[in-house]
C-alpha cells in the first residue's frame, strides 16, 4: 500500500471533515492543490483566516457580516413588518438572490433535533423572541426552515410560543414549491418565490 506524505495527508484529512466532502473528493482536491502556483495557495491560506476573524454575528438577525448591524438589518429601505426565519445564512443568501423578499431575516443557525441533542437553547430561538419586545413593528413571521423533521418541530415550537405571547402576529409557513425533505438552499430562484407566494397561514 502507497504511503501518502504526511503534509498530503493532513490536507486530505482536513477537507475531509467539511460536510458533503468524501474521501476520494477529499484526495482530489489536495493534489489539485498542489497544482496550483504558490501565491495561490497563500492567498487561499489567508482567506482561510480571515474567515473568523474578519466576520461577526449581526446582534439583531444573527447573520454574518461584516459589521454589527448587518447590512441587511440596518437598510431603512427594508420592510421591518416582516421577519422570515431561516435556519441557516446560506438560506438568507438564497433567498436574496431571488429578488422577491425586502423583508427582514432571523437566522437559528440550525434546528431542533432531539436525537442530536440539540434543543431551543442551542439555537438562536431566544433571540428571535426578543425580538417581540413592546413595540415590535413586526405583523408577520414567516417560518422559512427547511421542510424536514427537524424543519417542521422547530417551526412548529417557534409558532406555538408566538402565539401565546401575541394574538395579532401573522405566522405564516412557505408553501408549494420546496419538496418535503428538501433543503432550502438547494432550491431553485423560481421555487422559492413560489414558496414564497404560496405561504399559509402557520
Amino acid at each position: 500500500m502507497i504511503k501518502i506524505a504526511k503534509p498530503l495527508l493532513r490536507v486530505i484529512e482536513s477537507f475531509g471533515r467539511l460536510p458533503g466532502i468524501g474521501p476520494k473528493t477529499a484526495q482530489r482536491l489536495t493534489y489539485y492543490l498542489l497544482h496550483v502556483p504558490q501565491s495561490y495557495l497563500e492567498e487561499f491560506a489567508q482567506s482561510l483566516e480571515k474567515l473568523k476573524k474578519e466576520t461577526v454575528l449581526c446582534s439583531i438577525c444573527k447573520n454574518v457580516g461584516e459589521a454589527d448591524p448587518c447590512v441587511i438589518c440596518s437598510d431603512s429601505k427594508r420592510d421591518a413588518s416582516v421577519i422570515m426565519v431561516v435556519e441557516s445564512p446560506i438560506d438568507i443568501l438564497v433567498f436574496e438572490q431571488t429578488g422577491n423578499y425586502n423583508g427582514l431575516y432571523h437566522v437559528l443557525h440550525g434546528a431542533i433535533n432531539p436525537l442530536e441533542n440539540i434543543g431551543p437553547d442551542e439555537i438562536y430561538i431566544d433571540d428571535l423572541f426578543q425580538r417581540f419586545k413592546n413595540g415590535s413593528p413586526v405583523q408577520e413571521l414567516i417560518l422559512a426552515t427547511n421542510p424536514t423533521m427537524e424543519g417542521e418541530a422547530t417551526a412548529m415550537f417557534i409558532s406555538k410560543k408566538l402565539k401565546t405571547k401575541s394574538q395579532k402576529l401573522k405566522i405564516t409557513r412557505l408553501g408549494r414549491g420546496v419538496p418535503t425533505g428538501a433543503d432550502i438552499e438547494h432550491a431553485d430562484s423560481v421555487t422559492l418565490t413560489q414558496a414564497l407566494e404560496g405561504r399559509r397561514a402557520f
